[in-house]
């Protein structure tokens, strides 16, 4: 299956020469190029909007530093989603582990990197969604710092937690990106030493002891560090109920004047919407700033490592119900780093037959490009 929208491929040259010359990426299909209407994965989406004035910002400052565009890429509808699957135009291919699915929602995006169509490519990350297709597919991503600007051009789903992330095959990609997109914004450094986030390895081990016990002695480190302090319930509910609460501020107007068609997953998490209680998604907000700021005090001390997802892969034909468990355990992991809007760099330190393994390291606020680079140090010998 094509990791690109249906149709003839979206090109569009370079507007200018710089640190990206020559190279080619793709944009998922939440991020505007001007003439083309952006579609979301929603074949009702489409039809409903019109061609985009305007490149969004981060794709004129890659054009402009002399990458071309080559392609929109498919993703999971309207980023509802951590599987990579979508009812109306199929399934991008994982290329490294076909038998496995790509990691959703910027899932075109992750397939088209793997498989070598383009040198790297733009995502969203809400609540995982570079993250989790980062590490299905054996590369390199960042969710970056939260920052409002950055989402210019780009269909607002859940806002107080969207990001423009991106993959690259090597952390050298990853980090000529990052000072492009990034050249604007505060510099941080990072803190040297490393804290395992203990429950994300623990979560890990449930379901793959032997791969937790080989990314516990990739991550350099026998500091641990405890967030969930028996609950990670709270944590999960706390992002569950404001992103819920920023999708039906986006898209609620949409979904109740075109009764789009969605998935049966999708619509069922969209259902979700009906019952939310304002009093309560105010109580989570004031829960967020408590939680963000219990992320902060460490991370200024020491970055987090941890495994970026519960389980090496989700198979083609995983039941519901793991696909479920999965989906819940990998929102809970990464809300950490949304939680707090901080970075979040993937590593791919294992690419195996069977399986990939991939660690993150999340770091301070605005510490992205610092971040990146003391992954690369971490892990010499991969790209």
């Amino acid at each position: 299956m094509s990791a690109f929208v249906p149709g003839s491929r979206l090109q569009v040259d370079a507007t200018g020469s710089g640190p990206l010359d020559g190279l080619r990426f793709a944009v998922k299909d939440l991020i505007d190029v001007a003439g083309s209407t952006t579609g979301g994965g929603n074949p009702d989406w489409l039809a409903t909007h019109t061609p985009a004035v305007r490149h969004a910002p981060c794709v004129a400052k890659l054009l402009a530093a002399g990458a071309n565009l080559d392609g929109k890429t498919l993703t999971d509808e309207l980023a509802y989603s951590l599987e990579g699957v979508n009812a109306h135009y199929g399934t991008p291919l994982n290329p490294r582990w076909p038998h496995a699915l790509p990691g959703g929602s910027s899932s075109g995006s992750a397939s088209a990197v793997a498989a070598g169509e383009v040198d790297f490519a733009l995502g969203t990350d809400t609540g995982g969604s570079v993250r989790v297709p980062a590490a299905f597919c054996g590369l390199w991503g960042i969710r970056p710092t939260h920052d409002d600007a950055m989402l210019d051009g780009v269909l607002r789903f859940a806002p107080c937690f969207d990001t423009v992330g991106w993959f690259a095959r090597s952390g050298d990609m990853l980090a000529r990106v990052a000072h492009v997109l990034l050249d604007d914004a505060p510099a941080v450094g990072v803190p040297q030493p490393l804290l395992r986030f203990k429950e994300a390895f623990d979560a890990r081990a449930a379901s793959e002891p032997d791969d937790a016990q080989r990314l516990r002695d990739f991550a350099s480190t026998q500091d641990e560090v405890e967030f969930f302090a028996g609950d990670p319930t709270r944590w999960l509910h706390v992002y569950q109920q404001l992103q819920d609460n920023d999708i039906r501020a986006s898209l609620g107007a949409w979904i109740e004047a075109s009764a789009p068609r969605f998935g049966a997953d999708i619509a069922a998490r969209f259902a979700r919407l009906q019952s939310l209680d304002d009093a309560e998604v105010e109580r989570c907000r004031v829960m967020r700033e408590t939680l963000a700021q219990q992320v902060d005090r460490i991370v200024n001390g020491a970055l987090i490592v941890l495994p970026t997802t519960p389980r090496a892969l989700l198979r083609k034909d995983e039941s519901p119900e793991r696909i479920g468990s999965f989906y819940r355990d990998a929102l809970t992991m990464n809300a950490i780093a949304a939680i707090a809007g901080l970075p979040q760099v993937t590593v791919p330190v294992l690419s195996e037959t069977s399986r990939p393994l991939a660690l993150s390291l999340i770091g301070p606020r605005n510490s992205d490009r610092a971040l990146i680079a003391r992954a690369r140090e971490l892990f010499p010998n991969l790209p």
